[in-house]
C-alpha cells in the first residue's frame, strides 16, 4: 500500500531539509540493501558493503571538490563543535598562537574551546556591529608565525556569509558547516575544512573534515585516541565504528549533487534562490534584511519585522500556511530562511507570495 506524504516547506536551519529523492532511495532500501539481505544500520562497518559505501563517499566528495590527492578525508562524529576542541588540540603546538576570525557565536565558541588548550588571539570580529557584516582583509589583524588562522565561512544565527576566501600566511582552517559545497571550492586554499553534515550533505551525526597531509605530523601521541587526527586519517575513519547511517545518506546525496551538475549547478540554484529572496526583502521598508548587502548569506537569510509582535503573527500564519522554521534564533529573534542545496526554488518562490500578502494585509 502506498501511502501519500505531505511534505510542508522546511526552512529549518539544521537538521535541515534532505533531497527527497534521497529520502525515498533510503526508505526503499531501508529493510535490506539490494543484493544484502540486511539494512546499512545492521552490516559491519568492516564489510565489503560498507567498504564500497565509505569510499564511495570519499571519491564523491573528492570528485565534487577536486580535493587534491595531498589531503585526507574523514567521516568523524560529535559534530563540528567537536572540531572547536579537535582542531587546536592536534593544530596548536605549544608556544605558538592561533588567530581567530569571529563572524558569529558558532566562531565565538571555537574561539572558546580553543582558549583551553593554547594561546589565541583574535584577527578581527565584528561583534560591536551585532555581527552583521564579516571582516574587511584590511581589517584582519595577523599574528606572525601563527599555528594557523581560523574562520566561519557562513554564519547561520545571523545570516553572513564571507564571499572572499581571507589572505592569510598561516594555515587557514574553516568551519563550513552551514555552507559546505553549496557553491564550487578551492579546498586547496585551506589547511584544514570541516563540516556537520546536517545543512547541506546529509544528516546529523557524521562530520566531514579534510585536512591537508602535512598537519598531520603536528598530531600528538599524548592526545586521547579518538582526538587525534593523525590516528583518525591512518585508520580511513575506522578506528572505531563510524556512523553508518549517516555516511550512508551523506553518500546518497552526494550522488544526487552530482547527478544535479555538480557544485557549479548546484551555486548557480543557490544564487537563484537567495537573490529572488534578497529582492523581496529589499522591495520596500517593511522588511529589514539584518545582514549588509556584501555579507549576506545564501543559505540562511535574516531579517526582521517593524515589530515583535509582528514577527509572532508571521511565524504563526506562515506555519498554518505549511512554512516551518521562519522563526530565527532564540539568542537574536527576528526572522530566518534558511535554504540549503536541497531546499526547492518552488518552496522560495512560494514564500515571496505569502510575504507579499502578509504586507498587504500588515503592511
Amino acid at each position: 500500500m502506498t501511502v501519500q506524504v505531505h511534505r510542508i516547506y522546511n526552512f529549518s536551519a539544521g537538521p535541515a531539509v534532505l533531497p527527497e529523492a534521497v529520502l525515498e532511495e533510503a526508505q526503499r532500501d531501508l529493510m535490506a540493501l539490494p543484493g544484502v539481505g540486511m539494512s546499512v544500520m545492521e552490516i559491519s562497518h568492516r564489510s565489503t558493503t560498507f567498504d564500497e559505501i565509505i569510499h564511495g563517499a570519499e571519491a564523491d566528495l573528492r570528485a565534487l571538490g577536486g580535493i587534491p590527492d595531498t589531503y585526507k578525508v574523514l567521516f568523524l562524529q560529535g559534530g563540528a563543535s567537536l572540531q572547536f576542541s579537535m582542531v587546536p588540540m592536534n593544530l596548536l603546538t605549544p608556544g605558538s598562537t592561533a588567530d581567530y576570525i569571529v563572524t558569529g557565536d558558532w566562531a565565538k565558541k571555537a574561539l572558546k574551546e580553543a582558549k583551553k588548550v593554547g594561546a589565541t588571539a583574535v584577527a578581527a570580529s565584528t561583534e560591536a556591529e551585532q555581527f552583521n557584516r564579516v571582516p574587511r582583509q584590511s581589517e584582519l589583524t595577523l599574528t606572525p608565525g601563527a599555528a594557523y588562522v581560523h574562520m566561519t565561512s557562513n554564519n547561520t544565527i545571523v545570516g553572513t556569509q564571507a564571499h572572499e576566501v581571507p589572505q592569510v600566511d598561516a594555515p587557514l582552517v574553516c568551519d563550513a558547516s552551514s555552507d559546505m559545497y553549496s557553491r564550487p571550492i578551492d579546498i586547496s586554499t585551506f589547511a584544514l575544512i570541516y563540516a556537520g553534515a546536517q545543512k547541506n550533505l546529509g544528516p546529523s551525526g557524521v562530520t566531514v573534515v579534510i585536512v591537508r597531509d602535512d598537519l598531520l605530523a603536528r598530531s600528538s601521541d599524548q592526545l586521547p585516541s579518538m582526538l587525534n587526527l593523525k590516528l583518525m586519517a591512518e585508520n580511513k575513519s575506522l578506528y572505531n565504528t563510524p556512523p553508518v547511517f549517516g555516511i550512508y545518506i551523506l553518500r546518497l546525496v552526494l550522488k544526487w549533487m552530482r547527478s544535479q551538475g555538480g557544485l557549479e549547478a548546484i551555486g548557480r540554484v543557490n544564487e537563484r534562490k537567495a537573490t529572488l529572496l534578497y529582492d523581496e526583502l529589499d522591495r520596500s521598508g517593511f522588511w529589514r534584511p539584518h545582514a549588509e548587502s556584501g555579507s549576506r548569506s545564501r543559505m540562511n537569510v535574516t531579517f526582521r519585522l517593524p515589530s515583535e509582535e509582528l514577527e509572532k503573527t508571521f511565524v504563526k500564519e506562515s506555519t498554518a500556511a505549511g512554512f516551518d522554521g521562519l522563526k530565527g534564533h532564540r539568542s537574536v529573534g527576528g526572522l530566518r530562511a534558511s535554504i540549503y542545496n536541497a531546499f526547492p526554488e518552488a518552496g522560495v518562490a512560494a514564500l515571496v507570495e505569502f510575504m507579499r500578502e502578509f504586507e498587504r494585509r500588515n503592511g
